[in-house]
């Protein structure tokens, strides 16, 4: 919304108030100033000049020499081919920029010699001064700008076509609608610099007889219509607004056309209510009725576009037909031409969201709907048709015809809410006085009696306490309430026991040198393929995206691996020798139906944490970050157990993570043929959690266990065994048959090679023993190596290694 600064003159004194000063103070108060900008300021060093003399060019068949008394003692030369420009100019007052002045649009004029003749400066048009015909509608459309008779000689330009102004520019938020207006912004002003404020009623004289001899008004949809006000206004006059009018209007931002039109846009602007002007002559039986459309209707608007109406838009009709969209836009079958009489000014409520889905069904955005679809005030109409009935007669326009039609289906009430100064001080953290409050209150048009607030029928917003505290806090100022502490009990915020588990198992990952990666979790359904999964496999159902930016992001995924494989394959396109990357990211399951993902039921989430590394770590390595991982999770029981079938795994190279018996995840060396598709080269490992499965296993309870006292005895043990016998099963053998003794075994060597027979391997054990009472005996360790190794050739065929 811009508002000219002058147009506040007439509602409050604004006196002594800088541009600057305005701009700060009325931001700080709630009304957002974007900028407060001076409207002539790309425009310096033009004046009004008078012609002297004009005579041909000597060099030249269309320029013209002209000399012109600009105020400044001699007569300035100028040399123009303006077609407008003759002998019979002499007298004629117009624009002149001079030596050194600037134009709108950065253009610089400068002294110069044109076919051999000094030209000091530039006759002006209107178009060269950033106006619109309707701005100047005495204006030569091709050609100078001769201003009115008796326009001073030697006056700044900027004065006399009213660019002498400062204009502020407010974004209005959408509950704020009463702002959109020069009097809910002046209201707002003299709030803010504690001025007073006043409207005046609108005066209309009128001409006798009786509008409801000449027409009638009836409103079938009350609900979509809870006011329509009119007036009918004989004899127009097409003319012309004068000066002030298209002044503002122009500083406004409105385009000016003439005066019934200028008047309706002029109303608008200042009170914020949309208004329309219909012909009368093209009113069937003068009568208009206020309806939804009719499916199948149909309407050509002001804009010359024809559009296809449905019932569930509102419309103005006539007996027979619809003559505007309501709050929309009126229709070329009722427009005021030049032949026009007879005038009906309408101004209406309209229901604000069915405004905005007509608006957006016809591709049609305006002035009028824009204010419309925010909810305006039913009490605004009178007032307004009433304004623009004075305008009519001060501009001598026509004859206001007695009388007003008033379709008033509005509820009369003032909205009322509990006065409550002892909340509002709790709230804002302040401690104003009951009288204190309510003055703030008034200001901007509330009353307080009887212990409540009458929330004055233009704010639409206030709902609440709350909303009248904000009234009060603004006032005050925002700038000038205290830092206090909240009143209430604190409470400090802490992670959940899942928060706590995700954030030390991503540590563990970055202490093992891995970087965090992030990934969409909607993929392309080719990357299942890139992963060796088969046609048929079941994890391949996703949930399809509806609206997919792509066929590579057209499904939920089910695993991470992808994502991770397509991180890797990044790192190592850009030859990073070495990258290890992990990540918690989310899988979507969908429920299956039909053999396809039930569309109506939602996917099951579940975070899996997902390892990826090549040309740093080995598949053991590997093994230990998992290992490390569940111990710092306080998860026991923890197996590794041989998979072959995982077509995304090597199948010599991978293994499912048991705990408990149930699988919680898989990790191993990726298959050769994956990595490939990939784009990479040497060993490529990745290992895949489920974290609800390793949330679930965390044991609670964690034993302290204070540091020995007595020394630990260790032994060393290494069998021969088949190749495919696991390790890890072996260690299990061995926790079991060496007794409570055996404090922990570690393996330190597996080996094949020369020396081995061939489908065999030597596997080593270091085993530690300790009593917690006593020093071990020789007897006692002994026994404990033997029984493991009895169980180690009992269970596994193992022979001790010489």
């Amino acid at each position: 919304m811009k508002l000219p600064l002058s147009w506040l003159s007439d509602y409050t004194d604004i006196s002594g108030v800088t541009p600057k000063e305005y701009d700060a103070r009325l931001t700080m108060s709630g009304s957002k100033v974007e900028e407060v900008f001076y409207l002539g300021a790309e425009i310096e060093n033009v004046v009004t000049g008078k012609v002297l003399s004009v005579i041909d060019h000597p060099d030249s068949d269309h320029l013209k020499i002209c000399q012109l008394d600009v105020g400044q003692g001699e007569p300035v030369q100028i040399v123009t081919g303006a077609p407008n420009v003759t002998p019979d100019s002499v007298g004629e007052v117009c624009p002149v920029a001079l030596h050194k002045s600037t134009l709108p649009g950065g253009v610089k004029i400068t002294r110069d010699k044109l076919r051999g003749e000094v030209s000091n400066g530039m006759m002006c048009s209107f178009q060269e001064l950033g106006l619109t015909h309707g701005c100047v509608p005495y204006a030569c459309e091709n050609g100078i700008l001769f201003l009115p008779a008796g326009t001073p000689v030697g006056e700044d330009i900027k004065k006399v076509l009213g660019l002498d102004e400062y204009v502020a520019d407010f974004e209005i938020t959408s509950n704020r609608p009463d702002c959109l207006s020069v009097i809910g912004l002046a209201r707002e002003t003299a709030a803010t610099f504690d001025r007073p404020f006043a409207v005046k009623s609108p005066l209309v004289k009128g001409v006798g007889d009786d509008i409801n001899k000449h027409m009638s008004v009836e409103v079938k949809d009350p609900d979509l219509c809870p006011r329509y006000t009119a007036r009918l206004v004989r004899n127009i006059k097409i003319e012309p607004s004068p000066a002030w009018m298209r002044e503002r209007l122009h500083a406004s931002g409105v385009r000016p056309i003439n005066n019934i039109v200028d008047i309706t846009n002029y109303v608008m602007l200042e009170y914020g209510q949309p208004m329309h002007a219909f012909d009368y002559s093209c009113l069937s039986d003068g009568k208009i009725v206020v309806r939804r459309a009719r499916n199948g209707e149909s309407i050509q608007t002001l804009d010359g576009q024809d559009h296809d109406l449905t019932d569930k838009m509102l419309a103005i009709c006539d007996n027979d037909k619809p003559v505007a969209v309501a709050g929309v836009m009126g229709g070329a079958n009722s427009e005021i031409e030049d032949d026009t009489k007879t005038v009906v000014f309408e101004s209406a409520c309209f229901h604000g969201a069915t405004v905005r889905v007509t608006a957006k069904a016809l591709g049609m955005r305006t002035e009028a709907s824009g204010r419309f679809e925010k909810g305006l005030d039913p009490r605004m109409t009178l007032d307004a048709v009433n304004r623009a009935c004075e305008l009519v007669e001060q501009l001598g326009a026509g004859e206001v015809i007695d009388g007003i039609i008033d379709v008033d289906n509005s509820d009369p009430n003032p909205k009322r809410l509990p006065f409550e100064p002892d909340k509002m001080n709790g709230l804002l953290g302040l401690s104003l006085s009951d009288a204190e409050q309510q003055a703030y209150l008034e200001k901007l048009g509330f009353t307080v009696e009887s212990g409540e607030v009458i929330v004055p029928s233009f704010r639409t917003d206030i709902a609440r306490m709350c909303d009248l505290a904000e009234e009060v806090a603004r006032m005050y100022g925002y700038d000038k309430i205290p830092t206090t502490l909240y009143a209430g009990e604190m409470v400090q915020g802490e992670y959940t026991p899942r928060q706590q588990a995700e954030r030390a198992a991503a540590l563990v990952c970055r202490e093992a040198g891995f970087d965090e990666a992030m990934s969409h979790s909607f993929i392309s359904p080719k990357f299942y393929d890139m992963i060796g999964w088969a046609e048929d496999d079941p994890r391949r159902i996703s949930t399809t995206i509806l609206n997919p930016l792509g066929e590579d992001f057209s499904v939920m995924r089910t695993t991470v691996l992808p994502s991770m494989l397509e991180s890797l394959a990044h790192n190592h396109a850009h030859r990073n020798p070495t990258a290890s990357l992990y990540e918690l990211g989310t899988i979507y399951t969908p429920s299956i139906k039909d053999g396809k993902a039930d569309p109506d039921v939602l996917p099951h989430e579940e975070k899996v944490l997902t390892l990826g590394s090549y040309g740093r770590l080995s598949f053991f390595q590997l093994k230990g970050v998992i290992e490390a991982l569940c111990r710092e999770l306080n998860i026991k029981g923890v197996q590794f157990v041989p998979e072959k079938a995982n077509p995304s795994y090597h199948p010599g190279r991978c293994a499912n993570v048991l705990i408990g018996g149930e699988q919680v995840g898989v990790f191993g060396t990726v298959h050769p043929t994956v990595a490939d598709r990939y784009g990479l080269s040497g060993e490529v490992l990745a290992a895949e959690l489920r974290m609800d499965a390793l949330f679930a296993s965390i044991d609670p309870s964690k034993l302290y266990h204070p540091l020995p006292k007595f020394p630990a005895s260790t032994r060393d043990i290494a069998v021969l065994v088949d190749d495919a016998i696991p390790a890890a099963s072996m260690q299990a053998a061995i926790e079991k048959a060496a007794g409570t003794i055996l404090e922990s075994v570690k393996l330190f060597d597996v080996y094949k090679g020369k020396g081995i027979p061939e489908g065999k391997k030597s596997v080593a054990y270091s085993l530690s023993m300790r009593a917690p009472d006593r020093t071990l005996t020789d007897e006692e360790c002994d026994k404990a190596m033997k029984n493991a190794l009895a169980a180690l050739e009992k269970s596994f065929g193992a022979v001790l290694r010489s």
